[in-house]
This record gives structure tokens, sequence and C-alpha cells, in this order.
């Protein structure tokens, strides 16, 4: 694959549009990783990171060739509002980790995080053709473990006592979602999106399917 191929013009959503970083976002970068609270969400270090460490971070992880990171646009205005990115990619094994900043505070819990996760995990797994991504995710930041799971991933493991923040120890937790866990997710969705009358047609067809020769118990659908 030759480098930048695998990122795309744009990946839109009905809130959210993903764009291409350009020179210019550093500015929103420098702002938003000089402000304590976004220290606090995403950084295993104290305290925040200094300009010169935010200058080389967007020059070799954000605008560098080999990097897979967007800019997260509001759609309806077209306000920078964040960003998000996949790393270590793991080839042979077809996983990479997932990383989100939504760094205006004005912007939480809008729901622009969840749809921005949303858009990179179908072109994670429909156009990378990834099996799993990963994530680290502080047991304090609860907003974002409330978004991640509604975009599908679950918690697979836990470091106890892994960050010192305010004055006590908290949890890290390693959350992952698969391509068929995120593909079966997909569907439900789908599903409930429909009128009724359809959606009972489309429950009644998956029951005839089961029905079929060669299925199993109930709920034990034949492989295929």
């Amino acid at each position: 694959m030759q480098p930048r191929s695998w990122l795309p013009e744009r990946l839109e959503g009905e809130l959210v549009v993903l764009l291409r970083h350009v020179p210019s976002n550093l500015a929103a970068f420098q702002r938003w990783y000089s402000d304590p609270e976004i220290a606090r969400l995403n950084r295993h270090e104290s305290g925040v990171m200094r300009r010169d460490e935010i200058e080389r971070f967007f020059s070799a992880r954000v605008v560098g060739p080999d990097t897979l990171s967007l800019a997260i646009h509001v759609q309806a205005t077209g306000r920078l509002i964040g960003t998000c990115a996949f790393s270590h990619f793991d080839g042979d094994n077809g996983s990479a980790l997932y990383h989100i900043t939504i760094g205006e505070h004005d912007a939480w819990g809008r729901g622009y995080g969840t749809e921005a996760t949303d858009l990179m995990l179908e072109h994670a797994f429909e156009r990378l053709g990834l099996h799993r991504v990963g994530l680290s995710v502080f047991s304090y930041n609860e907003r974002a473990i409330a978004s991640y799971r509604k975009s599908g991933f679950v918690i697979e493991g836990t470091l106890r006592q892994a960050i010192r923040r305010d004055g006590r120890f908290w949890d890290e937790h390693e959350m992952g979602i698969l391509a068929d866990e995120w593909r079966t997710l997909r569907r439900m969705r789908s599903i409930d999106r429909e009128p009724a009358d359809n959606r009972a047609l489309s429950i009644a067809a998956g029951a005839a399917v089961g029905a079929g020769p060669g299925a199993g118990p109930a709920g034990d659908q034949p492989r295929r």
C-alpha cells in the first residue's frame, strides 16, 4: 500500500465530516493540547504538552506521510472541533489502535465523537479490511466510555490503578471491537431505522431463513 493511499479525502456523516488535516490546523492543536482538561483525559504524563512537543506530534502523527489522521468538522458549519486517528497498524493480524479528541468543550456530549468513531470504524472494516480495532481509556472518562460502547466497543481488560489523577489511582481500560461485531451492530441499526411494517418483514424473512434445511435449535444458525 502506497503512503497515504489508505487515507480518504473525506468521510461524511449527518453530524460531522472528517477531512484531511491541513497545516493551519496546528493552531487548534496548540490550543487543545495546552488545555489541562484535555491532558487529564488523554495523557499518561501529568501536565499539558509543551508547544514544541505539540509541533513535533502534529508533524509526525497528524500530517506525516504515513499517518491516518482526520480532522473532525461540524457538518452544518464546517467548524473544526477535533481529531481522530488510527495508529500501530498490524498488517499480519489486521489490527490497529484508535484515538479521538474532541478539543472544543462546547462540542462535548453532542454525539459528534460517536459519529466520528462510527465513520472511522466503517473505513477500518469495509475499506482497510481490518479485523480488530482497539483503544485505551481511563476509567474516569465516563463520557468517552459511553460513546465507545455506543459504537460497539467492549471492555476486554483492565490495567488496575494504572494512572494517578486527582490524588488517587484509577484503572485504565482496554476496549476493542471486531469486524463481525461491527457488521452485526450495523445490521441491527439498519433494522431499527426501518418503518414498522418493513421491520416486521425483515424479521420474518430472517426467521424463514433460519427455519430452512440444516437449521439447528432456535438461535443456532448454520455457519455459511
